[in-house]
């Protein structure tokens, strides 16, 4: 389908897989793309409430016109050829993204990472967050099977960025066994924080005194420590600047993720996924 659409981009594109920590790494590297000055485009999924929140072109969603049109045109591509729902609309939704001439294209995987609709795209950098136990019926029942279908979006001799601080096994041989560069918490880059500010630092480069992101959660500085990796490992082609990295950390959104909704009482609205644990690998 990829090849009868020509599907492809002549841009940077950012794929990223986990359990956990998936929605927010999106949301932090639109946020510091944009505030560089990037055409950025981010396909997530699923959405809350209107289908086009999917797709986002350069900090907006997409024109529900532009979705329409795209359908007819994977519709028209598909021939005989029989298509789930998922795949159906990331086919539409990147080749919205293809056409939009942007800068750089965030990905986030629907479901596990080899057999996900978004890996019909090459990576230039792949991203996997935190991995639990999900979708237990598909990818496999322990962490060591999980690790090696989300490992799946790894493509040789590129980045691979590993924010879960103690990842499978399965991840880190994948790595090897294919030649990608591996960028591991606690070896290739780091974080430390106190109840003010954090620093990161990596290959070559060091921020200090960064403001916490604004996303909440006890896990958002493992996100933001993989999301600065990645973007330093593509420094060469999208360099940014520090100032960029402040802000758009300051400024990032994610609906849904521990959003507070002000009022009597104040609500809070998250959501999760996969069965809560005792925090043995986190």
């Amino acid at each position: 389908m990829a090849q009868r659409m020509r599907l492809g981009f002549d841009c940077p594109v950012f794929t990223v897989a986990g359990t956990n920590g998936k929605g927010s790494t999106c949301a932090m590297l639109e946020a510091i793309l944009l505030e560089a000055g990037f055409r950025t485009g981010v396909y997530t999924s699923p959405h809350l409430v209107r289908f086009e929140e999917r797709c986002r072109i350069r900090g907006e969603s997409a024109d529900a016109s532009e979705l329409v049109a795209s359908f007819a045109v994977v519709e028209s591509a598909r021939g005989d050829i029989s298509l789930t729902y998922f795949e159906f609309t990331t086919l539409a939704i990147l080749h919205v993204l293809a056409r939009a001439g942007l800068d750089a294209v965030v990905l986030e995987v629907g479901l596990g990472g080899r057999l996900d609709a978004v890996n019909i795209i090459d990576t230039d950098c792949a991203i996997i967050t935190s991995i639990d136990v999900d979708h237990t019926e598909l990818l496999g029942h322990t962490r060591e099977q999980i690790g090696l279908e989300k490992a799946g979006i790894l493509r040789t001799c590129r980045p691979a960025i590993v924010s879960d601080p103690v990842p499978p096994q399965s991840v880190l041989d994948r790595a090897r066994e294919i030649d990608a560069d591996l960028w591991l918490l606690g070896r290739d880059y780091n974080y430390s924080g106190d109840q003010q500010q954090w620093a990161w630092a990596g290959r070559g480069r060091r921020y200090a005194g960064l403001a916490y992101p604004a996303l909440r959660g006890a896990n958002q500085l493992i996100n933001a420590a993989g999301v600065l990796a990645a973007l330093e490992a593509m420094r060469p082609r999208l360099p940014v600047t520090a100032q960029a990295v402040r802000n758009g950390l300051a400024l990032v959104e994610l609906p849904g993720r521990f959003q507070v909704v002000p009022g009597q009482p104040a609500l809070v609205l998250d959501v999760a996924h996969n069965p809560i644990r005792p925090p043995r690998w986190r």
